[in-house]
């Protein structure tokens, strides 16, 4: 019986192995990652144990040392919100994000407010030069002595300017425009990425000197390289945000230092970008009440944030009725709309129905639904809900109010920033009563918003 031949051809990142040469993977689908494999030999090498010594050697958990990792401020408050209360010595966290969105930016005033406190800083552009570089930091304000700039694409080069400057803080900008001489490939390639990600993090590690690098990303947002390269770093951050909005939102997807859970807000302005520690009224309107808004409390990771949910309708003679959403689930509000026609004879298949979010916010919670509804209900009774007025709760088909997650802090912060009537399933787990008390609000603050018009007027 004739013996199978061994594949010819494996995939360093999964295994997966093929007789022909592939240019993506049929297992895991990376491009560029199916090289030859080595025939094996049938033969198995004996490893020699070796003793560890006394520093290094096993002991019970019960005697092992837990001390707190060392850390320093960045200077950015959001930033070290996310990393966990700091920089780590010897941290190497990489920063994901869509072309354009600011990472460049973020991180070079970073770098800039580290310098500030006396620490050296490298940083490394691998996509711009040192020109452009200095016209953005001209533009932000981010100039000092102690921040150090190079343009450099080899590995071997950027070493070498870790030697010479000796910084506190490396920034690798970007990760995948960088190759070594080591490697074959063009830089970006799998094989180019991990061999750079490795030899940064090791320098991390044996130097205490934490470095943050720059991480593009594919078509469906991904981090583009191997996976090999989130699994090397200790931390790793998205930053994203829309393009059409100022907002920018920073948050941990990994962090062996720190909760992965926290989430850090920027403003992106033209002197450069500012951390928001206080983002409550980005996302409320500045004026008077009006039929169609209600105030809801989402959560950003452990941040409880009031956005304002409106909600227009439009007569219309068209069969097909039009559903715009904006920054809300369009299911979820499919889902409202067919619970108030179907229990309670809203019947809205006759008009068009617009809801959105104040400030760009994108909302994937179902705590928003009770806000949807009341902000609904609001512009077909055409009756204002109260300023201080706030809504939280998930509605089911049956038309119950069903409890949410982190209950207790979205009503701590609801009365920290006023709002004195807060609707959830506490008050009532059936939507009826709900909208009952929201009318019964919104009817006693007529005379007091009708007084404050006239007053205005005259």
């Amino acid at each position: 019986m004739a013996k199978a031949p061994s594949p010819a051809f494996r995939c360093t990142e999964c295994g997966w192995t093929t007789a022909k040469w592939a240019g993506r993977c049929g297992e895991c689908q990376q491009w560029g990652t199916v090289v030859e494999a080595s025939a094996p030999t049938g033969v198995l090498g004996k490893l020699t144990p070796i003793r560890a010594t006394d520093e290094r050697a096993a002991r019970p958990i019960t005697e092992a040392r837990a001390d707190e990792a060392p850390r320093w401020s960045s200077g950015i408050a959001e930033f070290d919100r996310v990393l966990g209360g700091g920089i780590v010595p010897g941290a190497a966290i990489l920063l994901s994000g869509e072309p354009g969105v600011g990472k460049s930016t973020l991180l070079l005033e970073v770098a800039s407010r580290a310098a500030k406190t006396g620490a050296r800083v490298l940083y490394v552009s691998a996509e711009e030069s040192v020109g452009q570089v200095r016209l953005r930091a001209e533009r932000t304000g981010a100039l000092h002595d102690d921040l150090y700039l190079a343009s450099e694409t080899d590995l071997a080069t950027i070493l070498g300017h870790i030697d010479q400057v000796q910084p506190k803080l490396l920034i690798v900008d970007s990760v995948q425009t960088v190759s070594s001489s080591q490697s074959d490939g063009l830089a970006g390639q799998p094989g180019q990425v991990r061999e750079v990600s490795a030899v940064l993090t090791r320098i991390a590690k044996e130097r205490d000197l934490p470095i943050l690098l720059v991480g593009h990303v594919t078509k469906d947002g991904s981090i583009a390289g191997p996976r090999l390269l989130e699994h090397l770093v200790d931390v790793v951050c998205q930053f994203e945000g829309d393009r059409h909005t100022a907002l920018r939102f920073l948050r941990a997807q990994k962090n062996r230092f720190g909760a992965t859970d926290e989430v850090g807000c920027f403003e992106m302005a033209g002197d450069g970008i500012a951390e928001v520690p206080d983002p409550s009224a980005l996302f409320l309107s500045q004026n008077e009440p009006v039929a169609g808004t209600c105030v809801t409390i989402v959560m950003e990771g452990r941040r409880a944030l009031p956005v304002e949910v409106q909600a227009l309708i439009n007569k219309t003679q068209a069969p097909n009725p039009r559903r715009v959403t904006n920054g809300v689930d369009p299911s979820r509000v499919a889902m409202i709309l067919a619970v108030l026609h179907g229990r309670y004879s809203y019947d809205l298949t006759d008009h068009d129905v617009y809801i959105s979010t104040v400030g760009g916010v994108k909302i994937s919670e179902p705590a928003a639904d009770l806000a949807i509804a009341l902000a609904l209900v609001s512009v077909i009774r055409d009756l204002a809900l109260p300023r201080d007025l706030a809504a939280y709760g998930e509605i089911s088909l049956s038309g119950e109010v069903r409890p949410v997650s982190v209950a207790k802090q979205r009503g701590s912060e609801g009365n920290r920033l006023g709002y004195k009537l807060l609707l959830n399933s506490d008050v009532s787990n059936d939507l009826k009563s709900v909208l009952g008390i929201a009318k019964t609000a919104a009817e006693a603050a007529q005379p007091a918003r009708r007084e404050r018009e006239l007053d205005a007027a005259f």
